[in-house]
């Protein structure tokens, strides 16, 4: 099947072309006729999958064939997204397939000044893209209105679960027309996420490409045990040995995030973070620098975990595990992307091994040991109480002595009692197993 075959209109058609796409991905040749006939939507897909196009290709469409009908430009289609940068990657994804449309979209976000935000909404914008803080602020405020939605958009809606989004996403909706298309994406389906779908979804039809505990096949996965210590110059190494140009690297916080960048500057790798508590401005000029091979590292947090469309990358890091073990899997799909091999690398560190079990179980499958590295650490996996000291036990032809300190203590058994009275001189001594 091609995307001539989903029976698109000639202007989103040529955008696609131009793009050089011919060949529509599972979830688009499958979401998208649902769509145009006006179906709700419950979509579960890997990252990587090209899920923006599957909901953006369709609402554009629709919007673009109504406008004979109402001219005026009013928010027509809402999509809600729990990071700015994946709301910036939506909206640029809007640009290119809806550049022959007319169509005006705005995309709409905190840390930064809303002025912008305002002037953009006041010229007309019948598309917004939004993060659920500022959009609530900007509904307070009687800044804009949403009483003529019509097509509202759920991605990553686990994410914003995590992330604390949903009571927001629920008083957005409350001002929503009932008389919408509505269509949620979530890479995970937790309760919480399967309850909202029930109470704003009307009779939707599940879309599910690939199980959701399945890694992308395209990406070899690769682990390596290692003292905490030790990491930041095992990464050096692999960077040298492995001639890595390019690189994501995560790290599970903010601190550890600016403490790696500041060591690999050091050491002469271009390096910048992206995390929380950078400012907007700062965010987009580090992610600026790493696509256009400024910088040969990003050092993120999970904030950028979901999200980054990076062309072509080759390596992403874990030099800290998740402590999600759904994340590893958004994580490591930053790479291996449209139809592209990639490289994911885990740094284990002893306090991490419980992390690693359950990255392990959930994606069903043993990730592969790297030992020959100058930092491997011989491991004993599995045995429990290795480290513990063996007791000795004497044993008495009628009871048993514990020896304690230097000490002996005989205990009598009779039932569940015992006594501290001596039983026989002679005992023999074995270890405990």
């Amino acid at each position: 099947m091609t995307f001539y075959d989903l029976k698109m209109i000639p202007q989103i058609l040529k955008a696609i072309q131009e793009k050089g796409y011919t060949i529509p991905t599972p979830i688009q040749e499958q979401s998208i006729p649902l769509l145009l006939d006006g179906n709700d939507i419950l979509g579960s897909a890997q990252t990587g999958t090209g899920k923006t196009a599957a909901f953006a290709v369709p609402i554009l469409q629709r919007i673009y064939q109504e406008k004979t009908k109402d001219n005026h430009r009013r928010i027509k289609a809402l999509v809600l997204t729990p990071t700015r940068e994946l709301a910036n990657q939506i909206g640029q994804s809007f640009s290119v397939y809806g550049k022959h449309t007319g169509i005006k979209h705005t995309v709409i976000f905190g840390g930064v000044s809303q002025k912008k935000q305002e002037l953009s909404l006041k010229n007309g914008a019948e598309i917004v893209i939004a993060t659920p803080g500022r959009l609530l602020d900007l509904l307070r405020q009687r800044i804009m209105r949403l009483d003529d939605i019509r097509y509202l958009v759920l991605d990553e809606a686990d994410r914003m679960l995590d992330m604390g989004f949903i009571t927001d996403v629920k008083e957005i909706i409350k001002d929503i027309p009932l008389s919408r298309q509505t269509m949620l994406f979530s890479a995970t389906m937790p309760k919480e996420i399967v309850k909202l779908s029930e109470d704003i979804l009307r009779n939707p039809i599940r879309v599910m490409i690939t199980p959701v505990t399945a890694t992308i096949n395209a990406i070899s996965q690769r682990l390596y045990h290692v003292e905490k210590k030790d990491k930041t110059k095992l990464f050096i190494h692999l960077f040298e040995t492995l001639n890595i140009d390019s690189a994501i690297v995560f790290t599970r916080t903010k601190h550890g995030a600016n403490q790696l960048e500041k060591e690999l500057i050091h050491h002469g790798i271009k390096a910048q973070s992206i995390h929380g508590n950078k400012s907007q401005a700062q965010r987009e000029r580090a992610l600026s620098n790493f696509k256009k091979r400024k910088t040969d590292v990003l050092v993120a947090t999970d904030v950028a975990s979901r999200g980054l469309d990076i062309t072509a990358l080759s390596y992403v890091i874990n030099f800290d595990l998740p402590e999600e073990d759904e994340t590893y899997i958004h994580r490591i799909g930053r790479t291996g992307r449209a139809g592209l091999s990639g490289v994911a690398i885990s740094f284990c560190a002893p306090h991490e091994r419980k992390l690693l079990a359950a990255i392990e179980r959930f994606i069903k499958t043993k990730i592969d040991v790297v030992s020959t590295h100058p930092f491997a650490k011989a491991i004993v996996m599995n045995q429990p109480n290795a480290s513990k000291t063996k007791k000795k036990k004497y044993y008495g032809s009628n009871g048993l002595y514990a020896k304690t300190n230097g000490s002996k203590k005989a205990y009598k058994k009779s039932g569940s009692q015992s006594t501290n009275k001596p039983l026989h001189k002679d005992f023999y001594y074995r270890e405990s197993i």
